[in-house]
């Protein structure tokens, strides 16, 4: 088990820099024009040369890379072109916002679409019809048409939630929650429409297979042939759809937090983005990386220890 779990760490390490350096260097690969930005673009090219220079603009991609791979094992991942502010400063406060919905939308995500999915396998009828128009609907709706009309009907209408506005757990247990909860809620829909549906064919598969008729001509309840059984073997196959949806959800909450204004990841990337705040984004970038990684890791690892054949790869 840990040679597989090595190899999965190795490969994920190997994505990050590639994925970083490829980002890096779109990033940083015009340093006076970076620079320009900075000052202003009345700026004179005396100014851009001096700007360039003390940025650290001026080496090569591959020596600014590798600085920045070094404050990445040190965590500074440096400053702020236009405030001055630290970038790890910077995310800490924004990064668990975004990792709230993203991680209260994947538990519930597997949760929900599990019950639902295996519901649906197993009665068919009406059950099985309402889950496959609600996999093709969340996959036809944008997640930020869901959000507005969640506002609409549950914070302006009715006033159960608030329509903007993020509160913070130390603050407010209550307030957080209700703050985050239109959130999650707009991208549940999508994820669990598309996760269910995944869970409700792996299901369908596995009762076709040989062991289930075996298992019920033995007198095995019911309850127990699906639940330990059959949901053991089809959880691969779900796992894995789940793990994949993780760049749609962190896509999904980028936008999610425009229309709630949430002070998250969304935000911030936004906003450095549109001033071409660089080192800002690369922070931004190597974040959802890693977080990426870590759910598709975390997956790969369940996968495995539900299904042996799958701790050989």
């Amino acid at each position: 088990m840990l040679v597989p779990v090595l190899k999965k760490l190795v490969r994920s390490l190997t994505v990050l820099l590639v994925v970083s350096f490829s980002t890096f260097v779109l990033m940083y690969g015009n340093g006076p024009g970076i620079a320009r930005a900075v000052l202003g673009t009345n700026a004179k090219e005396s100014d851009v040369k001096a700007e360039t220079a003390k940025l650290g603009l001026d080496d090569s991609l591959m020596v600014q890379y590798g600085r920045w791979i070094k404050g990445v094992v040190t965590g500074n991942l440096g400053d702020s072109f236009f405030t001055g502010q630290s970038v790890s400063s910077a995310l800490a406060s924004r990064v668990p916002v975004t990792l709230t919905l993203i991680v209260l939308s994947i538990l519930l995500t597997v949760v929900v679409s599990v019950l639902v999915g295996v519901t649906a396998a197993v009665r068919g009828g009406w059950v099985d019809r309402v889950v496959q128009f609600l996999a093709v609907l969340g996959a036809a709706v944008p997640p930020f048409i869901i959000a507005i009309g969640l506002v609409f009907a549950f914070a302006v209408s009715v006033r159960m939630f608030p329509a903007t506005g993020y509160v913070s757990p130390d603050q407010s247990p209550s307030g957080w929650l209700e703050s985050v909860t239109l959130p999650v809620v707009a991208l549940l829909v999508g994820s669990v429409a598309n996760a269910a549906s995944q869970f409700r064919g792996a299901v369908l598969d596995t009762l076709s297979q040989d062991f289930v008729r075996t298992l019920r001509a033995r007198g095995i309840p019911e309850s127990q042939v699906i639940f330990r059984h059959v949901l053991r073997s089809a959880a691969g196959p779900g796992l894995i759809a789940l793990s994949l949806q993780t760049v749609g959800l962190i896509g999904g909450a980028v936008i999610i937090e425009q229309v709630f204004a949430l002070p998250g990841l969304g935000d911030l990337s936004n906003t450095s983005a549109q001033k071409g705040d660089v080192p800002i984004v690369m922070g931004c970038v190597l974040v959802t990386i890693v977080i990426v990684l870590v759910v598709n890791v975390l997956g790969d690892l369940a996968v495995a220890a539900l299904n042996p054949k799958a701790r050989k790869r």
